[in-house]
């Protein structure tokens, strides 16, 4: 892996990374070469060998990802401006594209475009401490990154119309209630949970797993008899692997799957 200004990046011997938001004088703030290097990063963990899955996170006890650069914003006007939230959109969908499962933990402030980017994963798990928003009705714009557009997907347009109207924060509590993050954990619990979390679902069938990923991404986006019949084309593509006979062959002797990704 190259150095990066902005990000740690570890990879784990079990085929994962995780990709830590390093500007913690900043609160993470998602400066334009932070979103570079995001892209840059993510680009290189996929291009080399399979990635099997990607924890975000946040440096520092305070945040994820306090919102993107004021003063960066601060210089955009209507060409640049619109040049700039696709920008974010574009790194963002890569995530929620991605082929491997993406895990949020999200330790602090996930506001402005730090929430976008934890709404951009697969799972959002969260900290006690963890506070959601987009304020960006503040600063007299709204969000750039796909807040308005995931936010109504996640909990519902009448919730994601008011908290994107009156720009307040959402405490991890609330959060989990309306279904912004799946699970809240003590602070110190955040990272072993999600690694957890990630090492369970890295021991199902890796051809299920992202045969998973993509029909449930994509369930919002067709209706239903369009979204049946690509499950069962990806649930014909399963049944034609080894990795379903051996999954299948292992519950019926009763022992553990030993799945080797075809």
């Amino acid at each position: 892996m190259q150095n990066y200004e902005t990000l740690l990046i570890e990879r784990k011997h079990e085929g994962y990374a995780v990709i830590t938001l390093n500007r913690p004088d900043k609160l993470n703030a998602l400066n334009i070469k932070l979103l570079g290097e995001l892209h840059s990063a993510l680009a290189e963990l996929t291009r080399d060998e399979p990635m099997r899955g990607i924890i975000i996170t946040g440096s520092g006890a305070k945040a994820f990802a306090a919102g993107a650069d004021i003063a960066e914003l601060n210089q955009l006007d209507g060409y640049t401006g619109q040049e700039y939230s696709q920008r974010g959109q574009k790194v963002f969908n890569i995530i929620e594209r991605m082929a491997c499962p993406v895990i949020a933990a999200v330790n602090g402030f996930a506001l402005g475009g730090g929430c976008e980017l934890a709404m951009a994963c697969h799972i959002r798990l969260a900290s006690e401490k963890a506070k959601f928003g987009q304020p960006e009705v503040n600063l007299g714009i709204i969000p750039g990154f796909g807040g308005t557009q995931r936010m109504a997907r996640l909990v519902g347009p009448a919730r994601a119309i008011e908290y994107n109207l009156t720009g307040d924060m959402i405490d991890a509590v609330t959060a989990e209630k309306i279904g912004l993050v799946n699970h809240i954990y003590p602070a110190d619990e955040l990272m072993p949970k999600a690694e957890e979390m990630m090492l369970k679902i890295l021991s199902k069938g890796p051809q299920a797993v992202q045969s998973t990923l993509e029909a449930t991404r994509r369930a919002t986006d067709l209706t239903i008899d369009e979204g049946l019949a690509l499950e069962a084309k990806l649930f014909g593509e399963c049944c034609d692997t080894g990795d379903f006979k051996e999954g299948t062959g292992a519950f019926l002797e009763k022992r553990p799957a030993k799945f080797m990704g075809h």
